[in-house]
């Protein structure tokens, strides 16, 4: 079977104005990366549309409906000062959930092996209650929610490796233990959460802190002692990764020392486990990346490991 890839031209259409880092350039970085011949296998869809229910699994109807709401007709609205909505970033929020929640049913029901879904905006920093750091809808949460909902998975695990601390997952997953959430992530950083002992109400969370300047190796330890013997006594049956590739090295966002190699070895170890506890189940979404060439060729690093099944 085949890796699936899901995106849709509507995420090219969230502005998010002159100088923001979370760009449309960003995406153009990945279909120009997943594009080469290396990636000629892919099975590629389009994005469709979330139900409201769907998106308000991990957040409340009230509030999907008031982000849906105040997308401007024209113009820019600031949710906050980094989280920012145009003309058709209501549409990109409901195909964004909506990617992840048709890529569950695709490896769910053995159409392909995993998934890899490029949307945007991205959704780790959105809180059960509050939009955030770019981030309107949890994504990755519907996708939990939606994996457990529509086809009976009861224990759903997301690692996290983007530069910053998946906050929003974390709050939304905090009081379930059926649901498991690891994160590696620069400390202290943005948005200032993610300690050592930020641990859930059934200990289902892991943070791995990781100090400025942490290369591929010290990253890769942390994986090691940290998060792969939580994921793997965890048992997940489906597991779920928030990819972002904002730990590169050059990324203007983080000061931290990874490479494209370290991306495709955690890949590869979350991979591992997925076939050992979950029938190899794994669905991934875009987060963060700032720098075009690192996001383009770290992605392509996360896809191939992907595809070596």
């Amino acid at each position: 079977m085949t890796v699936l890839y899901v995106t849709d031209d509507i995420f090219l259409s969230h502005d998010t104005g002159p100088g923001h880092p979370e760009s449309v350039d960003r995406l153009r970085s990945v279909h120009s990366a997943l594009d080469g011949e290396d990636f000629a296998g892919l099975t590629r869809r389009n994005a469709i549309d979330a139900t409201d229910a769907q998106m308000a699994a991990p957040h409340s109807d009230d509030l999907v409906q008031a982000i849906l709401e105040a997308a401007p007709e024209d113009g820019y609205r600031h949710i906050d000062p980094d989280t920012v909505m145009s003309p058709h970033t209501d549409e990109a929020i409901r195909k964004g959930a909506g990617a992840l929640v048709s890529a569950v049913d695709a490896v769910a029901l053995g159409e392909v092996a995993s998934a890899f879904c490029a949307v945007r905006p991205p959704g780790h920093h959105a809180e059960r209650g509050r939009p955030m750091g770019f981030c309107f809808v949890n994504n990755i949460a519907v996708a939990a929610l939606h994996a457990r909902a529509a086809h009976g998975y009861k224990k759903i695990a997301v690692v996290d490796f983007d530069v910053h601390h998946g906050n929003g997952t974390q709050d939304i997953f905090w009081n379930d233990p059926d649901l498991f959430f690891a994160s590696s992530h620069q400390y202290p950083h943005y948005p200032g959460t993610g300690a050592a002992d930020e641990k859930g109400e059934h200990n289902n969370v892991v943070n791995a802190p990781l100090p400025a300047g942490t290369d591929g190796g010290g990253f890769r330890k942390a994986f090691e002692r940290e998060i792969l013997p939580a994921l793997d006594s965890f048992a997940p049956d489906f597991v779920l990764i928030s990819a972002g590739f904002d730990a590169h090295k050059d990324d203007p966002l983080s000061d931290m020392g990874l490479e494209e190699d370290d991306f495709f070895w955690a890949t590869r170890q979350i991979m591992g486990i997925a076939h050992r506890q979950a029938d190899g189940r794994v669905v991934s979404a875009l987060e963060g990346g700032y720098n075009l060439r690192a996001l383009g060729a770290s992605t392509a690093a996360h896809v191939k490991a992907l595809m070596k099944g």
